[in-house]
């Protein structure tokens, strides 16, 4: 009973196998049609899908991978291939790196495979890797380069700017201090006009003061003069008030006197009897007047 019983698994884990065995088959195959239409991302997935562990499949998954432009997962499934030529395998690890363009993990690996087995494509790649690789250097330079290039212009060009807007400052400043100065100027020039202005007024004031108080002791100077020059009203004193008129009688009168003085000692001489003769006295007589004349 018991051998029975082995004898039905061991068939019946053969005809797993065997179904196994035919339905990868299929996968396969159906994975290599996908590649071969260029479905590559289909023949990838195909292909993972196999539960069999085996360094040609892991290949296989990293070729479908470059292909489809995945180069991070094909270099992880380059890496699982185990048990394929391993110059091949650095070969294609070189090929992905070339193409994310990281040229020295891509010499790296060009050089291990050369190591290994010598091939014209792979020494092809490497030194292309390398002249890329020099581009790169060179491309890189020149960008520093116009980057310091186009820095140091902008840096010139901002210094300009600086420079122009320091002048624009600088200039506004002093026009500025111009103006300051210019307003102190004229302010202290108006200070010193309104300063000189009423020292103007005050010493016209003051001149006008004093012209009107010595036009004051002028008058006052000039009635006390007329109060001094003017004759007392006393007996015997002749008036001040005198018409002209009476002035040049009594200078006649002076002279009569003096002509009388001189008959009279005239006279006095001859032995005549002497005339009075009264002062002012040139009226005429009257007929019944008892003139007689020497």
């Amino acid at each position: 009973m018991r051998k029975i019983i082995l004898l039905w698994m061991m068939f019946y884990a053969l005809l797993n196998m065997a179904y196994a065995g035919i339905t990868d088959f299929k996968t396969i195959d159906a994975a290599k049609r996908a590649y071969d239409a260029k479905a590559y991302g289909k023949s990838a997935s195909l292909l993972q899908s196999l539960d069999a562990k085996s360094g040609q499949k892991e290949y296989d998954i990293g070729n479908a991978l470059y292909k489809n432009k995945k180069y991070d997962e094909a270099i992880k499934a380059y890496k699982k291939a185990q048990g394929i030529d391993e110059s091949q395998t650095l070969h294609n690890i070189g090929n992905s790196y070339f193409q994310e363009k990281k040229w020295d993990d891509a010499i790296k690996n060009y050089e291990k495979a050369l190591k290994i087995r010598e091939d014209k494509d792979t020494r092809f790649n490497l030194e292309l890797a390398k002249k890329m690789k020099k581009k790169q250097e060179q491309k890189k330079k020149q960008q520093k380069k116009n980057k310091d290039k186009k820095q140091n212009k902008d840096k010139k060009k901002e210094n300009k700017k600086q420079n122009k807007d320091q002048k624009k400052n600088d200039k506004k400043n002093q026009d500025k201090k111009k103006n300051n100065k210019q307003n102190k100027d004229q302010k202290k020039n108006k200070n010193d006009k309104q300063k000189q202005d009423q020292q103007k007024k005050d010493k016209k004031d003051k001149e006008g003061k004093k012209k009107k108080e010595d036009k004051k002791k002028g008058k006052k100077d000039k009635n006390d003069a007329k109060k001094k020059n003017k004759p007392k009203d006393k007996k015997g004193d002749k008036s001040s008030s005198q018409p002209n008129e009476q002035k040049k009688m009594s200078k006649e009168e002076k002279l009569k006197e003096q002509e009388l003085k001189r008959l009279m000692k005239k006279m006095q001489k001859g032995k005549t009897p002497t005339m009075m003769y009264q002062m002012g006295a040139n009226k005429k007589p009257r007929k019944d007047d008892d003139v007689k004349p020497w």
